[in-house]
């Protein structure tokens, strides 16, 4: 979680809360895999307690700033959506852009790690009859193979240990059909970092445990068997799809220049739409 202009905390808060963090993630860094399949929840359950001030607890976003929220993801969602399409998302939250989504497509998907979370949402949402819950142990994506058109995660991938990124794009990869999508959105580390290491670290150390480059993304793809991978360019509701060399290039360009400057130009219009992670993958 970074710190942001609306965070009211205490120089010794924030302080409190990064070394918490830290210590949490590298627990999280160093265990086995076998560990990390309930150590994910218990770490972040942990945070929660020992950092009350957490902006999770006292930054609630209004409900018009929800609606728009999903009105921005939707802009980006609405192209690749038919009547016939199967939506799988991973980390889906409340499950508001689920619900949107679910009007405009045949079946959603919404795969989480928490049981509790899920029984929450159950409880207190009335869900549309197409959109099912799915639980996952933080990896897997326990659905049909080739069943799935367009899959979606939004600010999850950098959570993920690398090992598990990596298998979870794995299982994301079987889940979808021939000519299936996966929009993968996630902070560029080149301006970065964007967990609460940020006012210390010049890389991630908190709960991003890794985060990437569209580079880096791309090549992960292009790993894991996806036959083309493309940058989602644009912004305020009008998006291109463009090859990822151009945005590699830059990259390499500009990890060149010193942090501050390369932050400086990173985050400007047109270049946050070039450099910001937001990755579509085709399945051949």
């Amino acid at each position: 979680m970074p710190v942001t202009v609306t965070d009211t905390r205490t120089p010794e808060q924030l302080r409190q809360h990064y070394e918490v963090e830290r210590e949490l993630a590298d627990r999280l860094r160093n265990a086995t895999k076998e560990q990390r399949r309930t150590l994910y929840s218990e770490v972040y359950d942990e945070l929660f307690k020992r950092v009350p001030q957490h902006p999770q607890h006292t930054n609630k976003a209004s409900p018009e700033r929800l609606a728009a929220d999903v009105a921005e993801k939707m802009e980006i969602l609405t192209p690749f959506l038919t009547p016939k399409t199967v939506f799988l998302e991973v980390g889906p939250g409340d499950c508001e852009l689920a619900k949107t989504v679910a009007a405009q497509v045949s079946q959603v998907l919404a795969v989480d790690v928490s049981d509790e979370i899920t029984h929450e949402i159950t409880r207190k949402r009335v869900l549309p009859e197409n959109l099912r819950l799915v639980l996952s142990d933080g990896s897997t994506i326990p659905v049909a193979p080739g069943s799935v058109n367009v899959a979606y995660s939004n600010q999850l991938m950098e959570h993920l240990h690398p090992d598990d990124a990596v298998e979870q794009l794995r299982h994301l990869y079987t889940a979808l059909a021939p000519g299936g999508v996966y929009l993968c959105i996630t902070p560029s580390r080149l301006t970065g970092p964007h967990d609460i290491s940020c006012i210390i670290d010049r890389e991630a150390k908190g709960f991003h445990l890794k985060e990437y480059t569209v580079g880096d993304l791309s090549e992960l793809f292009r790993q894991v068997g996806f036959a083309k991978t493309r940058i989602i360019f644009g912004g305020h509701g009008k998006f291109m799809l463009l090859p990822t060399w151009p945005a590699v290039i830059c990259e390499k360009l500009l990890e060149l220049l010193p942090h501050g400057l390369r932050k400086a130009i990173a985050l400007k219009p047109p270049f946050r739409w070039l450099f910001g992670v937001r990755l579509a993958g085709f399945k051949g």
